[in-house]
C-alpha cells in the first residue's frame, strides 16, 4: 500500500471512534438491536433478535456509531443503565 494514500489514526483518534462496549439484556421475546453506521449517511447495517433473558455484548467500532433497541430491555454502558420499559 502506498504510504502517501494511507491515513493512520493516532491512538487518541482511534479510541474516540471505537472501544466502548455496551450490553443489552432482553426482558421479553423478540427484542431487536440494530447497529447504525458512522458517516455522512446513517444506515442500518446489522440486526440482532434477542430472546427473553438473552444478553448481547457489543462494541462500538469505526463502522458502528449508534445502536437502536426495540422492545423491553436493559441497556448497560459506562454511562449507566437504561431500562427501556421506563
Amino acid at each position: 500500500m502506498d504510504s502517501h494514500n494511507h491515513k493512520a489514526n493516532s491512538g487518541d483518534e482511534q479510541e474516540a471512534i471505537s472501544g466502548d462496549y455496551f450490553v443489552v439484556k432482553a426482558k421479553e421475546q423478540g427484542v431487536t438491536v440494530i447497529g447504525l453506521t458512522r458517516g455522512k449517511d446513517t444506515r442500518f447495517h446489522h440486526t440482532e433478535k434477542l430472546d427473553k433473558g438473552e444478553v448481547l455484548i457489543a462494541q462500538f467500532t469505526d463502522h458502528t456509531s449508534a445502536v437502536k433497541v426495540r422492545g423491553k430491555a436493559i441497556v448497560m454502558t459506562k454511562h449507566g443503565v437504561i431500562d427501556t420499559d421506563e
